[in-house]
């Protein structure tokens, strides 16, 4: 039998799974309609397999057989969610109107950290609303602040908790039916036991064991390991992910089909005969989940790592592509709510990718350069093909080095993988496991300078259009790459495509080259040359540039470096002679990284928590003097002014925050008077009107809190603004700016300039008052000076 026709004889399985992946996704969300619909099912497996029997003709026998699989598959995922849905019921549990409850549960999922506190998957046994009490069986997410946990050590897989807060429902299709969120506190009841605790322990050795190695790569070592990314610090993070080198440290297939494959060898040295050697892998890889927690994305990886094993193992292509549909129905029937996640889509198609593409992309790319060179280049070649796409959901952007990363850290992930589960495991000799982990950090150190260099090449991230066509775009760009790059095909059709698709890439490296040197070297062209303040469109945030003689101060840094760093190219700004954090908000300081090492002075509001201080530290570290912001603080910047209006000193009647935001004013040496409100509310506004403080005129306004409703009507028609900017981001989840205040700064005559329709904003003097000049439609305009 001829390859091509084994493959395609093979790919008959894909509809199964296909059908199992539909049916799990529509039933999921639909979950009353799922007892008719698996009936159709079943109807139309047995109607396929009776049409099956008495038909004489192989063809249509072929067919209908592939149909009885793919109705068996659909309906057996449609019975799950069927059988499952009344003990998935949450009417009788009255969780609407943020009504106070107590949950007893345990946890089943990785305990993350997130922006919002600390989250982790659980299975509920009992819930007390008033004095109501339900005995249950409830998959449930729950939510926490780190401060709020008592005994958050023992927080693990395995772990007893009690929460008490409020709950919701969770969205149709989620694998959580109930929300929870513990804002009266958790309590971790009993530490995991059994091999859980043993597991839980063996981490949390590895992760002590590397404290004292240097940093960045020690706070790898326990990621690349056992997929523990707690010591990871957040630029590292950041700059794993434009690199495309992410899934190191996340529990993929790769990580499980290394340890199955050292089994497997071990096995093989022992002289064990094949079924001996496979049995010792699974029972290996059983280990490996326990060990990296259970949860359903490393079940997933397991599933995916012993698929893509049994196709080495097997020497075919298509028996791989066979099992793996199979598996994928496997998962798919035992856990539906599956479907949904993105990490199972990505797992499916970069082993797909793997065994489909790595093949043909070898063969072809081996015509430029020896053989092992391409086969290695093809198998990440290969999964960004294929996972590309996908990931756009999470992130608008293509990581433009992610193959090229993936290339370099290679040789490095396995030794790091494998040596660092060495010394996890070899937790009860001390000193072994200090010697190991140090040699684990040698290939973390250089993943995670990988990682570093190529985050800070210019375009390391290139935006892409979000939604399906931005999913379809990049797909078709995938192809005609992998078009391009595979083997040399016979046929007419096949030239044309090669023709076709190199033309196509050729256009858009084209476009490509020239968009980068519009936001590299000729990014300075783009904007106006002679500008005075700058509002740079960094989404839901603050980040405003102000320029007198060469002097340049920056009033909060928005919620991203690379944003913040794109306006600075924009403008040439190299050095900050005067940084203003306002307050401590993520969306005014959470670009602070791009600036760290490039500023002279930071005048800052007072630091309410841990991060604020380590923020501070960051700049100080980098050379900056740094100096609280309260009335009566002030100084030059070029051949201007500035001074702090607001707030009092030592006053205790607005706390850090938002009403606590440090409002300056500038004026003279080329800059038109302005007024930079930070996120004050209406109650500080009006204080701040009533101080005295004020200049008598303001030409620019920086609204307050991006538009928000609670503002000080008082306050604005005392300053009557000849220019009022709008820092905000488009389609944020608050409603900014609210028609109100825009309302009223139209009847003040004020001009608006928004930066989520208008992108940057430039402020610039002009003989008849300002100008403003706006990134987007319409074009630049002279206003006249304050009102």
């Amino acid at each position: 039998m001829s390859l091509r026709r084994a493959r395609r004889r093979d790919l008959r399985l894909v509809p199964a799974a296909a059908g199992a992946w539909v049916a799990a996704l529509v039933g999921a969300t639909h979950v009353e309609a799922t007892p008719l619909a698996a009936i159709a099912a079943w109807a139309l497996c047995l109607a396929a397999l009776g049409l099956a029997c008495t038909t004489g003709r192989t063809a249509v026998r072929t067919g209908l057989a592939v149909t009885v699989i793919a109705c068996a598959a659909a309906g057996a995922v449609l019975s799950h969610l069927a059988l499952a849905a009344p003990g998935r019921a949450v009417d009788q549990l009255d969780v609407g109107g943020g009504r106070a409850l107590a949950v007893w549960a345990t946890v089943t999922g990785k305990v993350e950290p997130s922006a919002t506190g600390l989250g982790f998957d659980a299975l509920a046994d009992r819930v007390v609303i008033g004095p109501t009490v339900h005995v249950t069986s409830l998959p449930v997410t729950v939510r926490v602040d780190p401060g709020d946990v008592d005994a958050v050590d023992d927080l693990a897989p395995g772990a007893r908790v009690a929460a008490v807060g409020t709950a919701f429902a969770a969205h149709a299709g989620e694998r959580a039916v109930l929300i929870v969120r513990a804002t009266g506190g958790l309590t971790v009841q009993a530490a995991p036991a059994g091999v859980f605790g043993a597991a839980a322990h063996l981490r949390d050795r590895l992760v002590a064991s590397t404290r004292n190695l240097p940093h960045p790569g020690a706070g790898l070592v326990p990621g690349l390991a056992v997929g523990d990314t707690s010591a990871v610090p957040n630029d590292l993070d950041a700059a794993m992910k434009t690199a495309s080198l992410s899934h190191l440290t996340a529990v993929s297939g790769a990580n499980c089909a290394l340890v199955v494959g050292i089994a497997f060898g071990v096995a093989a040295l022992c002289g064990a005969r094949r079924g001996v050697r496979v049995a010792c892998g699974m029972a290996v890889l059983a280990g490996f989940v326990v060990l990296v927690t259970p949860e359903p994305s490393v079940v997933r990886a397991a599933a995916m790592a012993a698929v893509a094993m049994l196709g080495v193992l097997l020497g075919r292509v298509g028996a791989g592509l066979s099992v793996l549909c199979l598996a994928v129905v496997a998962l798919l029937v035992a856990d539906p709510w599956i479907a949904a996640e993105i990490g199972f889509a990505l797992s499916v198609a970069a082993t797909g990718s793997l065994l489909l593409l790595s093949g043909p992309l070898t063969d072809g790319i081996g015509r430029w350069m020896p053989r092992p060179l391409a086969l290695a280049l093809a198998v990440p070649l290969a999964a960004q093909l294929a996972c590309g796409p996908l990931l756009l959901i999470v992130e608008p952007s293509v990581a433009l080095y992610g193959v090229a990363a993936n290339l370099i850290a290679a040789p490095a992930a396995p030794i790091a993988t494998v040596v660092g589960l060495a010394a996890c495991l070899a937790a009860p000799l001390p000193v072994v496991q200090a010697g190991l982990a140090a040699i684990a950090w040698l290939p973390a150190a250089w993943i995670a300078g990988t990682a570093a260099t190529v985050a800070g090449l210019p375009g390391a991230t290139v935006p892409w259009a979000e939604g399906g066509w931005g999913v379809a775009a990049l797909a078709a760009v995938g192809a005609a790459v992998g078009i391009v790059c595979a083997a040399r095909g016979r046929t007419r059709a096949w030239r044309r495509a090669r023709r076709a698709s190199a033309a196509l890439l050729a256009v858009l490296a084209g476009v490509g080259a020239g968009g980068a040197a519009l936001s590299t070297v000729l990014a300075p062209v783009t904007v106006p040359i002679a500008w005075s303040i700058a509002a740079c469109d960094v989404g839901q945030g603050d980040a405003v540039l102000v320029r007198s003689v060469g002097a340049v101060a920056l009033i909060d840094s928005g919620p991203d470096p690379a944003a913040l760093e794109g306006c600075l190219g924009r403008f040439n700004v190299d050095r900050i002679d005067l940084l203003v954090l306002t307050h401590f908000d993520a969306d005014h300081v959470g670009g602070v990284a791009a600036v760290a090492g490039r500023v002279d002075l930071v005048v800052h509001g007072a630091p309410a928590d841990a991060a604020a201080r380590d923020a501070l530290r960051e700049l100080t570290a980098g050379g900056a003097r740094a100096m609280e912001g309260v009335a009566g603080v002030s100084g030059a910047l070029g051949e201007a002014r500035w001074r702090v209006l607001w707030p009092n000193a030592g006053s205790i009647a607005f706390p850090a925050g938002n009403d606590a935001s440090v409002v300056l004013d500038v004026w003279g040496g080329g800059v038109p008077p302005a007024l930079f409100l930070g996120d004050l509310s209406a109650s500080p506004q009006e204080a701040l009107a009533a101080s005295g403080r004020l200049g008598p005129r303001y030409a620019v306004v920086k609204v307050a809190h991006h538009g928000s409703a609670d503002q000080s009507e008082r306050l604005y028609r005392l300053l009557r603004p000849a220019v009022a900017l709008v820092t905000v981001g488009a389609d944020n989840d608050y409603g900014h700016p609210r028609a109100e205040i825009l309302d009223l700064l139209s009847a003040l005559g004020a001009t608006i300039a928004r930066t989520d329709r208008d992108g940057i904003l430039v402020i610039s003097a002009s003989p008849d008052g300002v100008t403003v000049w706006r990134e987007r439609a319409p074009p630049s305009v002279d206003v006249g000076g304050p009102g």
